[in-house]
């Protein structure tokens, strides 16, 4: 009889804990944050690549071969500096919200951006989507300004040391036909 009660109160106090521990792992609400801080260099711009025009002003970051990259609770900051003596800033900034909500830049005259950062949740991948939206001259018209749009798709892999980030880039333009895909590898600086 002792062996029962003894058999019972274990299976008792093994499903308590059992149930415990289940209910504490489902409420940890965890928000991972990313990895992706610091300094990073690359031998080319990422718009180089692909042989495209993905980015309306010299200062923005797909121009550039130097960023750093400042994490904040709800968003990440791009910044790199601007090649350009004649520029307004000399450095360019991008605030990209974590949380997949619609940010924009725009430099008036036709020239805007609008994109979007979806984190994956192990933080080990970052996917930016843009359009980008700037005023081209017309085909044997050069005089003639259209407005033109490119899509672009970034997808960033932090490596597993968190030393090189690989940016794999797909765009699609009204200023030419078919998809365009690259890939840009930066390296950690600091």
């Amino acid at each position: 009889m002792k062996n029962k009660r003894y058999i019972l109160s274990s299976v008792i106090i093994l499903l308590i804990g059992v149930i415990y521990f289940t209910l504490e792992a489902k409420q940890k609400n965890v928000t991972y944050r990313t990895k992706f801080s610091g300094e990073w260099k690359s031998k080319e711009p990422i718009s180089i690549g692909g042989n495209i025009l993905c980015s309306y002003v010299e200062g923005d970051r797909m121009n550039s071969k130097t960023m750093k990259i400042v994490e904040k609770p709800n968003f990440l900051i791009i910044e790199n500096p601007n090649s350009n003596p004649e520029a307004k800033y000399t450095t360019s900034r991008e605030k990209l919200n974590i949380d997949g909500k619609e940010s924009r830049i725009n430099h008036g005259q036709g020239n805007e951006k609008i994109f979007t950062l979806d984190l994956s949740a192990d933080g080990q991948t970052m996917t930016i989507k843009s359009i980008v939206y700037f005023m081209a001259a017309t085909p044997y018209h050069v005089n003639v300004m259209k407005k033109a749009f490119t899509n672009v798709t970034e997808v960033w892999e932090l490596s597993n040391d968190g030393k090189r980030i690989t940016v794999q880039a797909i765009a699609k333009s009204n200023i030419w036909d078919g998809e365009r895909s690259w890939k840009t590898v930066f390296d950690k600086t600091n």
